[in-house]
C-alpha cells in the first residue's frame, strides 16, 4: 500500500496556478527528494498534502482520502517540518521534542516511560541531547532546526515531509540529517524532503521528483533525473557529473543564461 497518493493535484494562489495536474505516488521505504528552482511549488505541494492551502484533485495518507481524516489522525500518518523555524514560547528542548508524541495522546494524558524513551532516542539522532534543559527561545538557527527535526521525528509518523531540511545547519549535520533519514527509511519509513544541494539529494535519495513550472517534469532515481539537460532547462545551469562509488557528484558549475523561472 502507498502511503501516499496525489492524483491531478492542481492549486492556485490568486490568479497564479502554483501546482498543475501533479501526480505522485510514495511506498515505504523511500527518501524522496523534491528538487526545483525557487517557486518551482515544492513548498506548496508540502503543504497541500497536509491541507495547508487549498487545493483540488485527490491526496489520500495510509489508503484514505486526507479530506476525512481528522487532523490527529493525519498526524499520525505524516509529520512535517516548515520551512518556517519559529519558536513562539520558552520551552525546554526536552519539552519541545515531547510534544510530537501528542498526536498519540489521548487529551490531557501526561507522557510515559516509553514517550520520554522515543523521544530521547529523536534527540539523540539529531545531537541536542547537550542542551536538552535550554530554552528553545536561547538555540542558535542551526539548533533550531536540529530541535524541531527531533520533534517530527518523535512524532514516529510512517511518512515525515521536511521542506529544505538541510537550511542553517553546517555540512557535518548536514550529513548527518540525511544518515537519520536513511535509518527512518531503512526501517520502513519514509522521507519527501524538499531540497536545494543537489549534491546532498543525488548522495542520499532513493528517488528524485523534479518540479519546474508547478509541474513534475522528471521522476526516478538521481542517475536519470539529474541530467545535464534536466538541470539546464529547470535550473538554468550547467554541472559537473561523476558518477563514484559513493554515488553521482553533482557540482553546478556555471549559468547558461537561460530564463528557469
Amino acid at each position: 500500500m502507498n502511503l501516499l497518493r496525489v492524483l491531478n493535484l492542481h492549486v492556485s494562489l490568486g490568479p497564479k496556478k502554483v501546482l498543475d495536474s501533479i501526480g505522485l505516488d510514495v511506498a515505504g521505504g523511500e527518501f524522496v527528494g523534491l528538487i526545483g528552482p525557487n517557486g518551482a511549488g515544492k513548498s506548496t505541494l508540502l503543504k497541500s498534502i497536509l491541507g495547508l492551502v487549498a487545493s483540488s484533485g485527490e491526496i489520500n495518507l495510509g489508503g484514505k482520502p486526507s479530506a476525512e481524516l481528522t487532523a490527529i489522525q493525519r498526524a499520525k500518518l505524516a509529520a512535517y517540518l516548515p520551512q518556517e523555524r519559529e519558536i513562539g514560547w520558552a520551552i525546554s528542548v526536552e519539552r519541545l521534542v515531547m510534544l510530537g508524541r501528542m498526536p498519540h495522546k489521548s487529551a490531557f494524558a501526561a507522557a510515559d516511560a516509553r514517550d520520554a524513551l522515543i523521544a530521547e532516542e529523536a534527540m539523540k539522532r539529531m545531537d541536542v541531547t547537550a542542551f536538552r534543559h535550554r530554552s528553545a527561545l536561547e538555540l542558535s538557527g542551526g539548533e533550531k532546526a536540529r530541535v524541531l527535526i527531533a520533534r517530527a521525528m518523535a512524532q514516529q509518523a510512517p511518512l515525515l515531509l521536511a521542506d529544505e531540511p538541510t537550511a542553517g545547519l553546517d555540512p557535518a549535520h548536514q550529513i548527518g540529517l540525511m544518515q537519520s533519514f536513511a535509518g527512518l527509511v531503512k526501517d520502513g519509513s519514509s522521507v519527501i524532503a524538499s531540497m536545494h544541494d543537489l549534491a546532498l539529494a543525488a548522495r542520499w535519495c532513493t528517488r528524485l521528483v523534479l518540479v519546474h513550472g508547478g509541474r513534475i517534469v522528471a521522476d526516478g532515481t538521481p542517475d536519470k533525473v539529474l541530467t545535464r539537460d534536466n538541470l539546464r532547462r529547470a535550473f538554468g545551469v550547467e554541472v559537473y557529473l561523476e558518477t563514484t562509488g559513493e554515488g553521482l557528484i553533482v557540482q553546478p558549475v556555471a549559468m547558461t543564461g537561460e530564463n528557469n523561472g
